[in-house]
């Protein structure tokens, strides 16, 4: 048995007559008929089960149509905040899921108190978007709990450090250290003091995970250590990750490589100033690692869809900036 999962940022949902951010960003209906048939070609062509989606701000529209395409089961755990001014202005996006297999459970995600004092985060904390925290019953009493997460945006400025293969996790540790003692990037600080929450829920957790999410940090981020790796939390010596980034766990098919390809560049999945940039993952517990004795299935495949961004990489509101990832799990017979 095959499942895939998906996670999908679809770029402002915001169902006329409603506005967000400013009176002047909102869609006319015609454009709202256009963006609402491109979502629903993306998640029909998917053939998805399970689909976690980002940049919410009409869930009832999104439940609606969702439903319309067989995802049966639908959630939130958060409504957008709206301005105190101006009633038909959302000034805060939310987080949804929809799925074909029955959400048992929708459990809170806390801020991990450790974390906030490790970082010295002063003020009262709120997750920058309200993670949902779903427990999934499939078939043959198989119950996930999955993820939907959004961090905090990433801001661009020089202490938003860009990793590498060759970082260590002590050398990433070692150059942010100042910056955020000193609080020279704030939404850095948000922003791993969100994944460290999640962290600490993952380890509490006691079912295999699926974690869909926009990360709004990129590859060898030290936001995807805090997120999944034991050694950032406990200072290990070597790297024992809690979960997984699938990309990493199926075995990719080269046809035709150039004779000088050391490996298969990844895809982005948004760009900024025509520069790609992997900032959304679909990461996965032990349970779908085929390197794992026990476990229950393996990583079929990994596919971003990107065709939008190859025709437009800054992307369009009518569609998304970001590519949608889509995994696929095939479990054990």
């Amino acid at each position: 048995m095959n499942l895939r999962f998906a996670t999908f940022n679809l770029f402002q949902f915001c169902a006329p007559p409603f506005s967000y951010y400013t009176k002047k960003e909102k869609f006319n209906q015609d454009e709202w008929n256009k963006k609402t048939a491109w979502i629903k070609e993306q998640i029909t062509n998917m053939n998805c089960d399970v689909i976690g989606f980002q940049e919410v701000f009409s869930s009832k529209e999104l439940e609606k149509l969702t439903k319309e395409l067989g995802f049966e089961y639908f959630a939130t755990v958060d409504e957008p905040r709206v301005s105190k001014t101006h009633p038909n202005i959302y000034t805060s996006t939310t987080l949804a899921l929809a799925s074909k297999y029955p959400i048992k459970k929708i459990s809170e995600v806390k801020a991990n108190g450790y974390s906030l004092k490790k970082y010295n985060f002063k003020g009262t904390f709120r997750f920058s978007r309200i993670p949902i925290k779903a427990l999934i019953e499939f078939p043959n009493n198989l119950n996930i709990t999955v993820y939907v997460n959004h961090f905090k945006s990433n801001r661009l400025n020089e202490f938003e450090y860009i990793f590498t293969k060759k970082d260590t996790l002590k050398n990433k540790k070692e150059k942010v250290k100042e910056a955020l003692k000193k609080d020279y990037s704030p939404a850095l600080k948000q922003r791993l003091c969100e994944t460290s929450s999640l962290y600490y829920d993952f380890k509490r957790t006691r079912t295999p995970i699926v974690c869909l999410c926009d990360l709004n940090d990129k590859e060898f981020s030290l936001s995807i250590d805090a997120l999944t790796n034991r050694a950032y939390h406990e200072d290990l010596d070597r790297n024992f990750n809690l979960l997984h980034d699938a990309y990493y766990l199926y075995d990719k098919k080269v046809y035709n490589p150039h004779p000088e390809q050391k490996e298969i560049k990844r895809t982005p999945t948004s760009y900024y100033q025509s520069y790609g940039n992997v900032i959304d993952y679909i990461f996965v517990s032990k349970e779908f690692d085929k390197r794992f004795k026990k476990h229950l299935g393996k990583i079929n495949s990994y596919e971003v869809i990107d065709k939008h961004l190859q025709e437009n990489q800054d992307g369009s509101l009518i569609q998304s900036d970001h590519a949608p990832v889509v995994c696929e799990i095939t479990l054990n017979s």
